[in-house]
């Protein structure tokens, strides 16, 4: 038996939110017992009108100011690039001075069973201006700055640790992945390009990342992306989509 939930769904957007959830039943489907059932609902985000409570923050950087102010950092929900037309997006930006610069959105999820391991998958919608191909000091802006997604059932946030920011989860380090966070893929677009384009990065067609809820049925989402590239890396997150699937 399956039981469906879907939310924030807007009516021009449903068949491909419907193809994307009944894709996570089919893959979930297939190794069920026939005596049990799993529970499956989505959470839609489109940022082009509402920031939908996504906050922001940056960690793996000097935690004194007169270190940490070359790193330009910046968050803002904002109008997208002109050349993607209208509608608004959420901007992180930061010259990655250390080589190993980390920009994330997070956002909590309630309303869940305490306790329960969910299988989630992840559909991100970004614009980024990083060419493949390119070389940069410490990796390629594009191929070396990894989209990650992850839940936890604790608040992401940054402590200071050796007179740096860093996270207070498992987020891993650039291309490895940590217990609280996977990598979706990179931001890099067309070769020799400075425009900004839309990408997609999804783990639908690999296996599921998992989470257990706290003893309050919470969640918290979070997104990311971790630098190689020691220069300046700003993306806009237009959509994401997150398909929570448990048995029962």
């Amino acid at each position: 038996m399956v039981s469906i939930r879907v939310n924030g769904v807007k009516s021009e957007r449903c068949m491909r939110r419907t193809i994307f959830l009944f894709v996570i039943i089919g893959f979930g489907g297939c190794s069920l017992p026939e005596d049990q059932g799993i529970w499956v609902f989505s959470e839609s985000f489109d940022f082009s009108e509402d920031q939908h409570g996504w906050q922001a923050d940056f960690a793996d950087y000097p935690a004194t100011e007169e270190d940490s102010i070359g790193y330009e950092l910046k968050f803002e929900y904002t109008n997208r690039p002109a050349n993607l037309g209208s509608g608004k997006s959420i901007l992180l930006s930061g010259n990655n001075y250390s080589d190993d610069l980390f920009m994330f959105m997070k956002k909590k999820i309630t309303g869940l069973s305490p306790g329960i391991d969910y299988n989630i998958f992840f559909e991100i919608e970004l614009a980024s201006n990083a060419p493949t191909g390119a070389v940069g000091i410490g990796g390629a802006p594009g191929e070396s700055v990894f989209l990650k997604a992850g839940a936890c059932y604790q608040e992401p946030k940054k402590l200071i640790d050796n007179n740096t920011y860093v996270l207070n989860i498992d987020k891993g380090n650039q291309l490895t992945e940590g217990e609280d966070m996977i990598v979706l893929g990179h931001i890099g677009v067309a070769p020799a390009t400075s425009a900004y384009t839309i990408i997609n990065r999804t783990n639908t067609s690999s296996e599921p990342f998992t989470a257990r809820s706290n003893s309050n049925g919470e969640l918290w989402l979070i997104v990311g992306t971790d630098s190689g590239f020691e220069g300046t890396t700003a993306v806009y997150y237009t959509k994401i989509n997150v398909v929570f699937s448990a048995s029962y």
